[in-house]
């Protein structure tokens, strides 16, 4: 490409990433700009600043972008300030340069968020800001593959429907078990990370076998079995609501009652409470995590346990789950039952730690030594109770986790919670003696 076509190329791409930014401009972020007291209580809440000691991971900073936009736009003193030369415009350099603090450093966990002395959602505006990123031509490789192989393939990973059934073919052979597909009239639809179906195919066993028990009709959709919304991560609109739609076309053909979304924390966050904003209509149906269902069956009886696990244990909160997703006392209910020596980490529940992974973090390889660094926070955390099992509900959690213990010569197995519960299932055999008494 010529220098010349390459300036037109970038000068497009700036302007198509501007406009991006003005449109994420409303009167709930001018009002989160014009009441920021800079008091930094946002950066001890982020562990990429803890971790680093670094000013620039300051959540508030990475929204720089959009705030001069907002400043030289929509305010009388920035508009001032740009007629008179003074305003600092965003450009194409700029973008590139914010561009790894909005991808490498931050999760959007929340976690700021929750300490904001006014109330400014720093998480939903770095969100915002990675939607100007995209337009523009700015994210990172990984995310963009991710996002790409989601459009064309149905999964971020590459996972098509034949490997899907290759697994559910083994389980249903070592088990006995029968995982459906395609059925018309179920009440609940189960959705699946592709890390659930590569990484942690037990957790599709857990589900069968819980189900059976609990009597609960469910299925599979062959058209719409991906819950990863790399919309979501990427920071792209469009892409997340097309995945959405996916998901939500796949529910209403199967004409289901519910869609559970799975041990992953994004994919609860698209689908649960993006996912209608998205497509701009409500869902004929109702979406539960997975936790929500496993707790209600347990409240009803129909989820029944036997023993306790007598390793210490702890629980890692799940961000998108847990702190934005409100399920908190649920997944502590289920653990109470199968488990004797539950112990809480400090900072726990909705102010927990991100693992340093969510966000589409965990997909972009250059972020990957930040990332780890980023862990000491967690493996602080865990340090402080000398745990022997670390029980979690997301798969990117789990892996990332997994990872980093492995860096850090800590010799502590991840476990799902899904699959704790499925592992202390009451026998056939004793329920139904129970029944006969």
């Amino acid at each position: 490409m010529s220098a010349s076509a390459n300036t037109s190329k970038n000068t497009l791409n700036i302007t198509k990433g501007i406009n991006a930014l003005k449109q994420q401009i409303d009167a709930p972020t001018a009002a989160f700009f014009s009441s920021c007291v800079h008091c930094g209580l946002c950066a001890e809440a982020c562990l990429f600043y803890t971790e680093t000691n670094d000013p620039k991971y300051t959540p508030i900073n990475k929204v720089e972008p959009l705030r001069r936009i907002w400043e030289s736009e929509y305010t009388l003193f920035g508009k001032l300030k740009k007629l008179l030369g003074l305003a600092k415009p965003v450009t194409d350099e700029m973008l590139a340069e914010w561009e790894p603090l909005i991808y490498d450093g931050c999760t959007l966990c929340g976690r700021c968020s929750m300490v904001c002395p006014v109330g400014n959602d720093i998480s939903g505006m770095i969100r915002k800001v990675r939607e100007g990123m995209v337009a523009s031509d700015h994210a990172p490789e990984g995310l963009i593959g991710a996002s790409t192989r989601a459009i064309k393939i149905g999964s971020p990973m590459g996972i098509r429907l034949k490997a899907l059934k290759a697994q559910i073919k083994h389980i249903e052979s070592d088990t006995g078990l029968t995982i459906p597909i395609d059925v018309e009239g179920a009440d609940y639809l189960a959705l699946l990370s592709s890390m659930e179906i590569i990484n942690f195919p037990e957790y599709i066993e857990s589900l069968a076998k819980i189900f059976k028990q609990a009597g609960v009709s469910w299925t599979l959709s062959s058209e719409a079995f991906e819950a990863t919304n790399s919309g979501i991560q990427i920071g792209s609109s469009d892409i997340a609501r097309e995945l959405v739609q996916r998901v939500v076309d796949g529910a209403e053909k199967l004409k289901v009652k519910y869609v559970i979304s799975p041990e992953c924390g994004h994919a609860y966050t698209a689908i649960r409470w993006d996912g209608p904003n998205l497509i701009g209509r409500s869902y004929p149906f109702k979406v539960v995590h997975i936790l929500e269902l496993l707790d209600e069956l347990q409240q009803s009886g129909r989820l029944k346990t036997s023993g306790l696990l007598e390793k210490k244990l702890t629980f890692h909160d799940p961000c998108q789950i847990v702190r934005k997703g409100g399920v908190e006392a649920q997944p502590r209910r289920l653990l109470a039952q199968v488990s004797s020596q539950f112990v809480e980490m400090s900072d726990a529940g909705k102010m927990n730690w991100c693992c340093g992974g969510g966000g589409g973090v965990s997909a972009n390889e250059r972020a990957d030594e930040l990332r780890l660094k980023a862990f000491n926070r967690k493996k602080h955390q865990l340090e402080e109770i000398d745990i022997e099992v670390l029980v979690t509900a997301c798969a990117n959690c789990r892996l990332i986790l997994e990872e980093g213990l492995e860096e850090n010569n800590m010799d502590i197995p991840v476990v799902g919670l899904s699959e704790l519960i499925s592992d202390h299932l009451l026998e056939d055999n004793v329920v139904e003696g129970e029944a006969n008494e």
